[in-house]
């Protein structure tokens, strides 16, 4: 009996020092504290009624793609583990797009809609899905539905070579002509952004811009409204690569970390040239202008930059003086997450509310409820789906 104690006291011991060598480890690699987010926030230009709620949800919205005749489409935030994922507002109430068979396993090597984040329009009425494969531990792949018979029209699996383990692809653009599609891989776990750009109509695939300085993270806290961002108590979240946006000349692709006070841009002819070597393309990589901590990005005709304001649940604009104003507020408005513009010149908002989702309970989020989608004018039209 004193020797059965004696191996279960060894075993014991042996667990808690690989807990403890591995919290340890977790520390080092992803814990640890950063500094304050200076104020970047102006008086609003426009007033809180000029902010209208559009849904009222009982989940946490992601991101969402608003059609040219005004489909409103949208995905629960892939970190609240949603049964439905995809999903179209409709009579003011989300309904399971292109159905509920569609949100589950389908069977042996049929495609389904798993781990999805991002949705984008194209110009050719394509829905397409971003699924980041759970960290890499799935296959990451783009769907695209096409909208007038709500049906799969194209799939492309990314190589896990590219967008392996502890990658996460998080917000996408499409071009004005459906045929590039750039991704930002935020790199969670693996702490490796990097750019994909796949070729819709040869479904090739490029990694570039692979750890640039541009999309990396910087040392600062996130602290939205009050919530300050260290999840478990010991995991500092600054995430690196996540908002892009593309204008509507397809000249210029916009991008940086969520977490970072820098907005830069390159062009998508230097991109797209695959002469270049990557030291060449990090070359090309410029500063455009200063900004807030932000989760979205969008661009209207007019070159106008809006991007979410994630500590005081804002949505700010760049113009061409490359200046950033608070552009709008709104009460409710908790986190601004994934933005899409519609029809007459309407700037769509889901509010992801991510303090009250990342790595929190299903009954805390729930206890969280409602959650909300919104919609304000742009200073300009923009481009549907966009």
């Amino acid at each position: 009996m004193k020797k059965l104690l004696r191996i279960i006291g060894r075993s014991v011991l042996v667990i808690l020092l690989l807990l403890l060598v591995f919290f340890a480890w977790f520390y080092n690699r992803y814990g640890g504290t950063g500094k304050p987010f200076p104020d970047m926030s102006t008086a609003p230009m426009l007033p809180d009624s000029a902010v209208e709620v559009v849904a009222t949800l009982p989940e946490p919205p992601g991101n969402l793609a608003v059609s040219a005749d005004g489909r409103i489409f949208c995905t629960y935030h892939a970190e609240s583990r949603p049964e439905v994922k995809v999903w179209e507002l409709i009579n003011g109430q989300p309904q399971p797009y292109p159905s509920m068979a569609w949100q589950q396993p389908r069977g042996k090597d049929q495609p389904f809609l798993d781990q999805i984040f991002n949705i984008r329009i194209d110009a050719q009425n394509r829905l397409w899905t971003c699924d980041h494969g759970f960290h890499g531990l799935k296959q990451p792949r783009l769907l695209a539905f096409d909208l007038k018979t709500n049906t799969l029209v194209q799939q492309i699996d990314i190589p896990k070579a590219l967008c392996g383990i502890g990658s996460y692809m998080q917000d996408m653009q499409i071009d004005s002509l459906g045929a590039k599609i750039y991704v930002a891989d935020i790199g969670v776990m693996a702490m490796r952004p990097g750019l994909l750009i796949v070729d819709t109509k040869t479904g090739k695939v490029r990694r570039v811009l692979d750890q640039h300085p541009a999309i990396k993270e910087e040392a600062y806290e996130i602290n939205a409204k009050g919530k300050k961002m260290y999840p478990l108590g010991f995991y500092w979240m600054h995430p690196a690569f996540d908002p892009i946006a593309l204008d509507k000349r397809n000249e210029w692709l916009y991008l940086g970390p969520m977490s970072g006070d820098k907005l830069y841009r390159i062009r998508t002819s230097d991109l797209n040239n695959e002469t270049l070597s990557a030291a060449e393309l990090a070359a090309k990589v410029e500063f455009y202008a200063k900004r807030s901590q932000c989760d979205g990005l969008s661009m209207d005709v007019a070159g106008n930059i809006y991007l979410t304001g994630i500590e005081d649940g804002s949505i700010n604009v760049i113009d061409s003086t490359r200046t950033m104003r608070t552009y709008a507020k709104h009460p409710l408005m908790r986190w601004p997450d994934g933005l899409s513009f519609g029809p007459g010149g309407w700037l769509y908002i889901a509010d992801s509310d991510i303090p009250d989702v990342m790595m929190q309970s299903k009954s805390h989020i729930q206890s969280s409820a409602p959650f909300y989608i919104f919609r304000v004018k742009g200073l300009a039209l923009g481009v549907a789906g966009q």
